[in-house]
């Protein structure tokens, strides 16, 4: 689910009391979890598995729901991710984070895992078309019990839903935002009334607590209950936002969110659903629906719609505040970050990923066209990244934590086991429309390879040609150009080497400034950098000074203000007197050793197309000179 969701109302370090926290956490975190019921024993009873709707089938399957919602959700992710936070941030591209870290003594272990962790991110944005689509699809479907000759419908209204919620991003949530949470409690409490409900028919339904159910499901149905588990995991839906929203809330009120209400309502609802088709087993065409009174068929329509909204919602949030991440750990082209409220930072737009987003779940609603035929390709991303997340974990807690081998190593092993029989029941899906998320992975794992590698590329490309700044230095004294008042910064990769923009603005100007200040970024493992580590300051003398900024995988990276910082009386950067000088690479494909052709191009094309240093860092714009160089890689 969504990588460190932006949604959190005015909660993040608030101070907010732990009922406020916990409302928030619910409105958030949970709505993808939250709104599995829609579709999960739909799929189940009445997809292309041939499980029996009688006794025994219906009571294997509710055991195994549970006890998978226990395992994975409450032990797995609960009581053990959690406990893996980055300086409190949570999520895929944070915990891979952590891993490299904990693998910085083994070089090739250390790849491996941060190729597993682009891997996983790169899954998650093919989870990020899937899970609007199916759930606002199973939200309008409601409409087909209520009315007959709706069918039709269906396709057009939840369209209407979606491009709508895409069309708002870029204004913000922050107004509706604060009606998530008191939304999706209100879910929850109708999931759970809706449960009692149906269990009250039927109470007998409560012996499938029992997880001997689900073994002898196994053992009656060997050939089915492995693949049934393709189905069973739609249960499981969202289970990675508890690790991926720790950043906004904190482990306790999303621990306490689970096991206070959210994990009773869905039982609750699940066993409700079992009830009713113990009793009436053609309702297992929509037992969601179906199992409420008639007269509250069109309240539950709404309300189900809202909560897909805000699933929706939490997805497309997490995308954002993922390519943030990728960006600043410099897997992503650099892109604009707008940000939607000026009380929340986590709180951001970039619009390129929000359209790419719509156009996907356009394409899925019109190509699948209904939630059943969508489940029968939702999982194959979800249970990939938890399984990933499985595994970087087991590097985190052996190798960073140190955590006893003989304890960890049988409890990491069950993890791994059911993960990775969850995955190999979603493998199917590829072949059945689940090909989808799977190649909208590989494309971005592609472009995110290509941009790292594209990157370390031409940093070497440049170092080749790179005068050494003290063989600059030393020329300076011996034949001292004309120097004018200010401060020039210019900003270079290499603080070591003389920038190609300084070079060519002496060529082309013979003039140096007063202060020359030699500026590079660093981007940190961590989620944000203390003040009083922010920047480091060297002197070489002549004028010369070395400014290193640091930031976290978080933080806003506004180079002015942190430039502020710098309590030097030598350098002065005082805006009226401080010019900007970067430097914009130009890349040319050759026959040099470096990647293939068209990777070259690939990286070509996104250097071109990437977001300036300018915007990015936020620069004066009437103080920045862009000097252009060509690049053969």
């Amino acid at each position: 689910m969504d990588q460190a969701s932006s949604q959190a109302v005015g909660v993040e370090h608030s101070g907010a009391r732990p009922l406020g926290m916990l409302v928030a956490a619910v409105g958030v975190v949970y709505g993808d979890i939250g709104t599995s019921p829609l579709y999960t024993l739909k799929e189940v009873f009445a997809g292309h598995y041939g499980v029996p709707v009688n006794h025994d089938g219906v009571f294997g399957i509710l055991a195994l729901i549970f006890w998978s919602l226990i395992w994975v959700v409450s032990i797995k992710y609960v009581l053990f991710i959690l406990r893996a936070d980055n300086q409190g941030e949570g999520g895929i591209m944070a915990l891979t984070a952590l891993a490299r870290r904990a693998s910085t003594p083994y070089p090739k272990l250390r790849t491996v895992l941060v190729i597993l962790g682009l891997i996983g991110a790169a899954l998650f944005y093919g989870d990020s078309m899937i899970t609007p689509a199916i759930s606002v699809l199973s939200a309008v479907e409601g409409l087909e019990i209520a009315f007959d000759g709706l069918e039709h419908w269906v396709v057009p209204l939840a369209l209407i839903v979606l491009v709508a919620l895409f069309l708002i991003q870029k204004h913000g949530t922050d107004r509706i935002g604060k009606l998530f949470g008191p939304v999706m409690v209100l879910w929850f409490v109708t999931l759970g009334g809706l449960g009692i409900y149906g269990i009250a028919q039927h109470p007998e339904v409560l012996q499938a607590l029992n997880p001997v159910w689900g073994v002898r499901f196994f053992i009656v149905h060997p050939g089915m209950g492995v693949a049934i588990l393709g189905a069973v995991v739609l249960a499981l839906t969202g289970a990675e936002a508890l690790y991926a929203d720790m950043g906004h809330f904190g482990r306790k009120p999303i621990a306490r969110a689970w096991f206070a209400l959210v994990l009773p309502a869905l039982v609750l609802n699940y066993f409700g659903q079992g009830a009713l088709l113990l009793e009436n087993p053609e309702a297992a065409r929509n037992p969601f629906y179906l199992l409420a009174p008639s007269w509250a068929l069109i309240p539950l329509v709404v309300l189900a719609t809202l909560a897909t909204v805000i699933a929706s919602q939490a997805v497309i949030s997490g995308a954002f505040s993922l390519t943030r991440q990728a960006i600043q750990l410099g897997y992503i082209p650099r892109m604009h970050i707008q940000h939607t409220s000026s009380a929340e930072q986590g709180q951001i737009y970039i619009g390129a990923v929000n359209w790419a987003l719509m156009v996907g779940v356009i394409l899925l609603v019109l190509g699948f066209e209904s939630s059943g035929a969508l489940a029968s390709a939702y999982g194959v991303a979800v249970t990939g990244t938890m399984l990933i997340t499985s595994i970087l974990v087991s590097a985190v807690m052996l190798l960073l934590w140190k955590w006893s081998p003989v304890l960890t190593v049988p409890i990491l092993l069950g993890f791994l086991l059911v993960d990775g029989l969850f995955f190999a029941a979603n493998v199917p899906k590829i072949f059945q429309g689940g090909a989808f998320p799977v190649l909208a992975g590989i494309a971005l794992f592609v472009l995110m390879t290509t941009w790292k590698r594209g990157k370390e590329l031409l940093v070497e490309r440049i170092d080749e040609g790179a005068l050494p700044l003290p063989i600059f230095i030393s020329s300076i004294r011996l034949q001292p150009p004309h120097r004018v008042q200010g401060t020039a910064i210019f900003l270079t990769a290499r603080p070591d080497a003389v920038p190609h923009a300084l070079l060519h603005n002496l060529l082309h100007n013979q003039v140096l400034h007063e202060q020359v200040v030699l500026l590079t970024v660093v981007y940190e493992d961590i989620p944000r950098v203390p003040t009083q580590r922010r920047f480091e300051v060297d002197s070489y003398g002549e004028g010369f000074f070395r400014v290193i900024l640091h930031f976290g995988f978080t933080d806003e990276p506004d180079v002015p203000e942190a430039l502020k910082l710098c309590h030097l009386d030598e350098l002065d950067f005082s805006p009226m007197r401080t010019t900007y000088f970067l430097s914009r690479e130009t890349v040319i494909t050759s026959k040099l050793v470096g990647m293939a052709r068209w990777r070259e191009a690939l990286f070509a094309f996104m250097l071109k197309n990437a977001n300036g240093n300018l915007r990015f860092f936020k620069l004066p714009v009437n103080r920045v000179i862009e000097l252009g160089t060509q690049i053969e890689m």
